[in-house]
């Protein structure tokens, strides 16, 4: 029997190598338009998953998970302005995904 488990951490793994390693240029305002989540979004369902789990855990501990960073570095490393585009469209998506 296969454990989905590890494999499902594996797949979690490289995804977040992807957005945070392959793919830094891929903004969180890009992923929240096109997906319906971001960065953010997975350190918020990580630290709730952890809550389930009785580990206690803030925001910026998560973050930091998600990340592989303290999210104050990420930030200024690799985040850029939203463009009035980008807003307006990030508008749009919001109401779409409601």
């Amino acid at each position: 029997m296969t454990d989905t488990t590890a494999l499902e951490a594996a797949a979690f793994r490289r995804l977040l190598k992807h957005l945070n390693t392959d793919r830094t240029d891929v903004q969180n305002i890009d992923l929240m338009i096109l997906a319906g989540f971001c960065r953010n979004c997975l350190a918020d369902w990580y630290r709730e998953a952890a809550v389930e789990a009785g580990i206690a855990m803030d925001k910026e501990q998560a973050r930091g998970m998600i990340y592989g960073m303290p999210f104050a570095e990420w930030k200024a490393q690799h985040q850029r302005d939203a463009t009035p585009e980008q807003l307006a469209a990030f508008k749009v998506a919001q109401e779409r995904h409601g």
